[in-house]
C-alpha cells in the first residue's frame, strides 16, 4: 500500500485504448523501503498495476537497491538483488497470473568505481539469472546545489569522466551487456563523451536526463529546457544511444503535483510535458526511443494508468508503427526480450 493511495484514487483513470501492446521498460521492485512513497513494491504491488486496464505483456526491472546480500565480499552484495527479482520473474513467466512477463529483463547494479574488478559481479547477475539479466545501472545523478535529493550512490561530481569508472564499463561492453544511465540534465554532455569512448555500448539515456526544476532550478523552466535541448541534442548524434521517455514526475522536475488536492489527469500530465517528450522524439526517432512508468517513484504524482494514457493522448494521432515502436518494439529490440 502507498502512503497516497487514497489521493491516487481520487484521480483514478480507465486504460484508453486498452488493446495496445505495451512493454514497460523501466519500474522498480522492493519489499521493505519505509521512507518510499510506496513502501512495498513487490509481486502483487506491480501485477495490480499491469493489470488494470492496459495490455502490458512485458517489463523491464531496473535497480533499486533492494534485497542486496548482508554478507560477503562488498562487490558481490547487489547480485542478492537479481536473485530477488528473478524469482518474481519465474512468477510471472509461469503464466499463472496472467500474460504479463514481469522483469523479462533485468538491469542490475555494480559498483562501477572498482573498474576491472566489478568483472565477478557481472558474472554472477547473468548467472543467477541467465538470460534475463541485461545490463547494469549505476546512479551518476549529481549537482553541486545541496537543494537537490541526494542520490544513494553518492556519485560525487564527473564521475562519468573517471578513469576507473569507465573501466568498469568496458567490462559491461565486453559482455554485451547494456548500460543505463541515471543522471540531472547538466550531465548529459559527460554521457555524450563516454557514448563516444564506447561506440560498441548501447547506452540508455533514463528520464530525459532528469530535467531539475527545484533548488537553485526552480522557476527556469524555458530556461533548463534550452540548455537541456542542446545538450540532447548533441546525444543524439550518438547512434549508440537510447532514450527513455518518462519519469518526469518525480519531485525534482519541480512540476508539484503531489502537492495539488487532486493528481493531475493523464492530459494536464502530456500538456504540461509534451516538448520534452516531442523533441526527444524528433531527435532520436521512434526506433530509439521507449516510453516508461518509472513505478512506483512517479506514482508519488499519478497512477499508472493514468501515465500511459497520457502517452496514448501524445501519440493518439501518430501512425501505427510509430506507436508500435515507442510503446513495445523499441524497448522489446534495446532489452533483447
Amino acid at each position: 500500500m502507498a502512503k497516497n493511495d487514497a489521493w491516487l484514487a481520487s484521480g483514478a483513470e480507465d486504460a484508453l485504448e486498452p488493446e495496445m501492446e505495451i512493454c514497460d521498460p523501466h519500474h522498480h521492485l522492493w519489499l521493505n523501503q519505509p521512507h518510499r512513497i510506496s513502501p512495498r513494491y513487490g509481486f502483487d504491488e506491480i501485477h495490480r498495476d499491469v493489470s488494470a486496464g492496459h495490455t502490458i505483456t512485458s517489463t523491464v526491472f531496473i535497480e533499486a537497491a533492494t534485497m542486496y546480500r548482508a554478507d560477503g565480499p562488498a562487490v558481490m552484495r547487489p547480485v542478492g538483488e537479481t536473485e530477488f527479482v528473478n524469482g518474481i520473474a519465474a512468477m510471472a513467466a509461469s503464466g499463472d497470473y496472467g500474460p504479463c512477463r514481469i522483469a523479462a529483463g533485468i538491469v542490475g547494479a555494480v559498483d562501477l568505481t572498482l573498474g576491472g574488478a566489478v568483472a565477478p559481479a557481472l558474472d554472477a547477475h547473468i548467472a543467477v539469472a541467465g538470460g534475463r539479466f541485461k545490463g547494469i545501472r549505476h546512479g551518476v545523478a549529481w549537482d553541486s546545489d545541496p537543494a537537490l535529493p541526494d542520490v544513494r550512490t553518492k556519485p560525487g561530481p564527473e564521475l562519468l569522466m573517471d578513469a576507473r569508472y569507465r573501466a568498469g564499463v568496458a567490462e559491461i561492453a565486453a559482455r554485451g551487456l547494456s548500460l543505463d544511465i541515471w543522471c540531472f540534465h547538466p550531465q548529459i554532455c559527460e554521457v555524450t563523451d563516454l557514448a563516444r569512448q564506447f561506440p560498441d555500448l548501447t547506452i540508455i539515456l533514463d528520464h530525459f536526463g532528469v530535467p531539475l526544476g527545484v533548488g537553485a532550478y526552480a522557476g527556469r523552466g524555458d530556461q533548463v529546457f534550452t540548455q537541456w535541448k542542446a545538450d540532447i541534442t548533441e546525444l543524439a548524434s550518438c547512434p549508440n544511444v537510447m532514450a527513455k521517455l518518462g519519469g518526469i514526475a518525480m519531485p525534482e522536475n519541480g512540476f508539484d503535483w503531489h502537492k495539488q488536492p487532486r493528481p493531475p489527469t493523464s492530459l494536464t500530465l502530456m500538456q504540461a510535458t509534451r516538448r520534452y517528450y516531442e523533441t526527444t522524439i524528433e531527435l532520436f526517432g521512434v526506433d530509439r526511443c521507449m516510453f516508461e512508468s518509472n513505478f512506483p517513484v512517479d506514482s508519488v504524482s499519478c497512477g499508472y494508468n493514468t501515465i500511459w494514457n497520457s502517452f496514448k493522448l501524445l501519440t493518439q494521432d501518430w501512425s501505427k508503427a510509430e506507436r508500435r515502436a515507442l510503446f513495445h518494439d523499441t524497448a522489446a529490440r534495446v532489452y533483447r526480450l
